[in-house]
């Protein structure tokens, strides 16, 4: 018998190292759906919604490489998008399969048709149609090679007629390449580096996502240099750890440590992070930046000195040129900055709320000393980001995923499927708000189906918190952010997962204890205080007194430039409020 296109794909897709497909079966995807499950070495996953599968493969892709996900015609496909686009802009390697309607009826506006190439074009590394079985081998092996090596999201559109139809071998595109490369800066741009840093004695870090893999090189370089290390909420988990000179995250939801020592410094290192927000970088300072894709230097800062290289590679050769310098001063007086905010955001760890109101600071803090040392945590956009980000310690094995770039909600549930998928011998915790697990809570049915023992854990504060917070500071009326939730715990237990209420502060530990200890998927519901800050105590209330009135001014009258002027003239000044 010959063989389908739609089988000459599962194995180009299983060649690839691919595991599963991530999707919603229907007419168009039908032959594919056949093919996998006729393959022994993949499995079709059935999400219960199509975004729900893209952010599955996105987190899968962060943990593991490669994943897939699918969608059939029209709506099918279509709801892909928003996951693709974290996915996307998360640079992690996914495939998505688009399928269509039949090659006969393109352009008809026929039953469910799209414009795959102009629906996708702005989320994708490569985006094209198979319209033909002779196309589909190159440009399925195409497709991966664009995802991986560009690391991002590449398009397969797959009409459903040509799925089923018999497939045309090609010897040329039966295999994908995964080679890795080392780069690093010239010797030349690399000496003018070492000038630089041994030149300046206030120096500081900062490292995003793309020196996860430098951490002991720059662990070093700080040591060498006596700078202290800032670093990105992506970059937390490969830098935080075994790191004495770590001071934290800065940006919205850091901390003013890590601001403070950058604007404190006389140089700034910038190690593979694209940190976007520019009010919060000084303009005042020397600053260097080494990024593995150049076309992002100096696109957030003036800078005295771009790299392109890879920052363990960079780092190796720039280390032995560096001096050891003496004199710690600097390095110690923004430790000690650090230590005192660590100190203001264990004031509502030691008191945990009241009854219906438990603080969610607690709430984290508990997760982060009952999970395991190499648990992956998901978190929701919004306040679930802060706490994640304050209260959840790297280990050098735990792993955090987000919507970090993207910015969605509801991806912290979905993340965590594709995480349990990814890695079944870790326990996987989904730190979710109530308006992120609302959105996209069918997909509870997807744990429950496939036995994903996921921890979900809603901080339950009945409304939109981050925005809501977002409207008081801003001087606005708070309006349309309250939500009439349902029980939680009912809907998980109606869905066959063990459900858990807590809403008394003296049984958060035991309540989580139970989750945890559970073989199984468990959703457990906390009240969350409804009115907790994103600020420690001491920071919000000393800024707050001097910015209320001038940011609600400013406000009102749509000046948001000078209200984040306002918020970085309150921060210059943070290591007063902090003696």
């Amino acid at each position: 018998m010959s063989k389908k296109v739609a089988e000459q794909l599962v194995e180009m897709l299983v060649n690839a190292g691919i595991k599963r497909v991530y999707a919603v079966t229907g007419d168009s995807l039908n032959e594919l759906n056949d093919a996998v499950r006729r393959n022994p070495h993949i499995s079709w996953v059935h999400v219960r919604h199509e975004e729900a599968g893209a952010y599955a493969a996105a987190a899968e892709a962060e943990l593991g490489g490669l994943a897939c996900c699918a969608g059939s015609s029209g709506p099918g496909h279509i709801h892909l998008i928003n996951g693709l686009y974290d996915a996307h802009r998360s640079n992690v390697p996914v495939l998505a399969i688009a399928s269509t309607c039949a090659t006969v009826e393109f352009g008809s506006s026929y039953f469910q048709e799209t414009n795959i190439i102009k629906l996708f074009d702005d989320c994708s590394h490569y985006n094209q149609i198979a319209a033909t079985p002779a196309q589909l081998p190159r440009m399925t092996q195409a497709a991966i090679q664009h995802a991986v090596q560009r690391r991002g999201v590449a398009i397969l559109g797959l009409p459903g007629d040509v799925s089923a139809m018999d497939a045309v071998e090609n010897i040329s595109a039966n295999k994908n390449y995964f080679s890795k490369a080392l780069i690093r800066p010239s010797d030349q741009d690399i000496q003018e580096m070492a000038t630089l840093i041994n030149r300046y004695q206030k120096v500081s870090i900062y490292c995003g996502i793309g020196a996860a893999e430098a951490h002991d090189q720059v662990v070093q370089l700080s040591q060498l240099i006596k700078a202290p290390v800032g670093y990105s909420f992506r970059g937390k988990m490969g830098i935080q750890y075994d790191n004495p000179n770590e001071v934290g995250m800065t940006g919205l939801l850091g901390l003013p440590s890590a601001y403070h020592s950058m604007h404190e410094s006389d140089l700034i290192i910038l190690l593979g992070t694209d940190f976007p927000y520019v009010p919060f970088m000084p303009t005042d300072k020397k600053i260097i930046q080494v990024d593995l894709q150049p076309e992002r230097l100096g696109r957030r800062a003036k800078l005295d000195l771009g790299l392109h290289g890879d920052i363990k590679t960079t780092l190796d050769a720039l280390l032995p040129l560096i001096n050891n310098k003496q004199d710690d001063s600097f390095l110690k007086a923004q430790l000690h900055v650090y230590g005192k905010v660590k100190e203001h955001l264990n004031i509502y760890v030691e008191d945990k709320g009241s009854l219906n109101a438990i603080q969610p600071e607690a709430v984290a803090a508990c997760l982060n000393k009952l999970a395991t040392d190499d648990a992956v945590f998901t978190v929701d956009t919004g306040m679930c980001c802060v706490w994640g980000a304050r209260y959840i310690q790297a280990t050098g094995k735990r792993a955090m995923l987000g919507s970090f770039s993207h910015g969605s909600m509801a991806n912290a549930m979905p993340h965590a499927i594709g995480a349990a998928f990814a890695c079944p011998g870790r326990q996987v915790v989904a730190m979710c708000g109530d308006g992120g697990i609302s959105m996209l809570l069918g997909d509870l049915a997807t744990m429950k189906q496939y036995k994903l023992p996921v921890k979900v854990i809603v901080f339950n504060n009945r409304s939109l918190g981050m925005v809501k917070l977002e409207m008081e500071v801003s001087g606005l009326p708070d309006s349309e952010t309250d939500m009439e939730n349902p029980d939680f715990t009912l809907i998980a237990q109606a869905m066959g997962i063990k459900g858990i209420t807590i809403n008394d502060p003296d049984q958060l530990e035991s309540g989580l204890h139970q989750a945890f200890d559970y073989d199984g998927p468990v959703l457990v519901n906390v009240f969350t205080n409804p009115n907790a800050l994103a600020m420690p105590p001491k920071i919000e209330f000393d800024m707050i007194k001097g910015m209320t009135l001038s940011m609600t001014k400013l406000m009102l009258g749509g000046k948001f430039t000078e209200v984040l002027d306002t918020v970085k003239s309150s921060y210059k000044h943070m290591s007063e409020l902090l003696d």
